[in-house]
């Protein structure tokens, strides 16, 4: 029984140990990837702390690159070699809404792998070497190989790095799908990004590529400012230093900007948010809180300004993931500009410490054959 290596969170808390499970099988539909990269992402985070709710033992890791190992009966898109990447939601492709075409929201990838840590028959993949299951956070991508459906494995243009497109899957992925789903940024709108970490910073980037004139990122490091600034900020803002509702409003003569992305996921930060926009404008919601957190509102000023409030939960993985290789390919986006750090399967716990303590860059990576 062959065995390969996996971070495995046993129980919530902020740490977790390199273990050894089975290398785990694709069936009917599905591909195994060798693991080049996986992203971490503070919505792995919220898991490790408890924030949110997930089943336990579990791996962690949804922003996966790698090469393809082994495909399942059926699957005809990929083939053993291909180099791939994965988006952070895998479409069952079946369901009511992937039907639509709001594979963003697939029915299963909520009710299975979400609240399960499986996949779309109900079990899981992973399995220790005596046999007990280990759930599945997504594809499970801190570990050396990973199963993920065909519905969401796509070919890696030549010339990308392959680890660093790991990042695509969900932070650039998430930014594509709130930017140009969600708000319909259009040549000539005025932006603000509140707080710039992984996907923050996409946000930005992904806002200029598709035609706004201003953006504004906001937040309480300089260092993630001027990276910021760096990807394509025509201003940033200190929220620590300065009234942002007040520095924005200024920036954009008063009225506010077209759209504002909160990123964050407090109270705080999506009440600015709202104080932001100008009449009419859209509020779009991108950062993941704890269970439970809301946020109050104006209601007379949302009714009487027209302002908008949407959430956005990633993308739509068929539709938009080769949009977004296509903007890496033409360098409309930089990834690798993007990735601070890349540390080993056996360091991955100290960069999720790191990340929690708000000392990571833009985006650290875990490279499993380090």
């Amino acid at each position: 029984m062959p065995t390969m290596r996996a971070a495995v969170l046993e129980t919530t808390g902020l740490d977790f140990a390199v273990q050894e499970l089975q290398v785990p099988e694709p069936r009917t539909g599905e591909v195994r990837i060798r693991v080049a990269a996986c992203g971490v992402c503070h919505t792995d985070l919220h898991v490790m702390k408890g924030e949110v709710v997930f089943p336990q033992p579990g791996v962690l890791g949804h922003e996966v690159s790698g090469v393809v190992d082994a495909v399942g009966p059926g699957v005809t898109s990929v083939e053993v070699g291909d180099r791939v990447v994965s988006a952070f939601i895998m479409p069952c492709g079946k369901c009511r809404h992937c039907v639509r075409g709001l594979e963003d929201i697939c029915e299963q990838f909520f009710a299975y792998n979400r609240l399960k840590g499986q996949l779309y028959d109900g079990e899981t993949r992973l399995f220790r070497p005596d046999g007990s299951p280990v759930a599945m956070y997504s594809m499970a991508g801190m570990a050396e190989y990973s199963v993920v459906p065909d519905t969401d494995v796509f070919r890696v243009p030549d010339g990308l790095p392959l680890e660093d497109v790991a990042i695509l899957g969900c932070s650039v992925f998430t930014a594509v799908g709130a930017v140009r789903n969600v708000a319909g940024i259009r040549t000539g709108d005025t932006v603000a990004v509140i707080a710039v970490g992984g996907v923050g910073l996409n946000l930005v980037q992904v806002a200029r590529a598709f035609g706004a004139a201003q953006v504004i990122a906001v937040d309480v490091a300089d260092d993630k400012l001027e990276l910021a600034r760096q990807l394509g900020a025509t201003h940033v803002v200190n929220s620590r230093e300065t009234d942002p509702v007040a520095a924005v409003r200024e920036l954009t003569g008063g009225r506010g900007v077209d759209v504002a992305f909160e990123a964050l996921g407090a109270a705080t930060t999506v009440e600015s948010a709202i104080a932001m926009v100008d009449d009419g404008g859209a509020v779009v919601l991108v950062g993941i809180a704890p269970a439970g957190v809301t946020a109050g509102l104006n209601i007379a000023h949302v009714v009487r300004r027209k302002i908008r409030i949407l959430g956005s939960y990633g993308a739509r993985a068929r539709t938009d993931m080769p949009l977004v290789l296509q903007l890496a390919a033409e360098g409309r986006i930089r990834i690798g500009d993007l990735i601070s750090e890349r540390v080993g399967l056996d360091e991955a716990d100290a960069a999720f410490q790191r990340l929690a303590r708000g000392e990571v860059l833009g985006r650290a990576v875990v490279v499993p054959g380090r």
